[in-house]
């Protein structure tokens, strides 16, 4: 088994702003938990300070050469963590770590992949989505998604808080090919291929303003998609 018990991985891109004080609140939590952990912080060729910021702290830090996205940050940060339960959590901190208390207990009930969910009963946004952005990134994507690659069962596949046992990480990671923000689900659509079970749990998330999810990179999502799909048919995922 492994020595540690959860990890969890922070992909970070120009975040010198906002990095410290995540990986403060994220750092002061685990300290407190009777159970062993690691912070590792994915570098995504930042131009700014992030690195080190990263070194300020007691974390791992991977700097990743020439990436190509958020997908590739936490596929190389899934590969290096040791933890039997592995998360991914955004460097802005909007689903804050307490949060994890609601997924760890259905690990123990047989469920590898456990995700934060917006869009379910019992999710909380504040302050809520601006309206464009709730239905262009939203909604819009939503409907794309169930279309094009389904996963119909699953309302919110892109908030960045998802949990993965040791094993479902390790299958799912290494096959995937989205390096942009679809990646989440494509890991999604691997882990039900590879029969995993899957829990959308709902969180409280602090929408940011400043987030770099902006509605132009809709076609490049559904480009994204489409590759996803055509995986699938050709069979690439093995």
């Amino acid at each position: 088994m492994s020595e540690i018990y959860l990890s969890v991985i922070i992909p970070a891109y120009n975040e010198e702003k906002r990095l410290p004080k995540t990986l403060e609140d994220i750092g002061a939590y685990l300290s407190r938990q009777n159970y062993s952990s690691e912070i590792i912080v994915v570098d995504a060729c930042s131009s700014d300070k992030t690195p080190d910021i990263a070194r300020k702290f007691s974390v791992k830090l991977l700097e990743v050469k020439n990436c190509q996205g958020k997908g590739q940050a936490i596929r190389e940060g899934m590969s290096a963590a040791r933890g039997s339960i592995r998360l991914f959590t955004d460097a802005d901190n909007s689903t804050s770590i307490d949060q994890i208390e609601k997924m760890l207990p259905y690990f123990g009930q047989g469920y590898d992949v456990v995700i934060g969910s917006r869009d379910i009963k019992g999710a909380v946004l504040n302050p809520p989505q601006p309206f464009l952005r709730k239905m262009i990134l939203g909604k819009g994507f939503r409907l794309l998604r169930k279309f094009i690659v389904g996963l119909w069962s699953i309302q919110d596949t892109q908030c960045g808080f998802k949990c993965f046992s040791q094993k479902s990480a390790s299958d799912i990671f290494p096959k995937i090919t989205i390096m942009g923000f679809s990646f989440d689900a494509e890991a999604l659509i691997l882990a039900k291929k590879f029969g995993y079970k899957i829990k959308e749990v709902p969180v409280v998330w602090v929408n940011d303003l400043n987030s770099k999810v902006k509605p132009s990179h809709m076609v490049k999502m559904l480009l994204e998609l489409i590759k996803v799909k055509l995986n699938l048919i050709t069979g690439i995922y093995g």
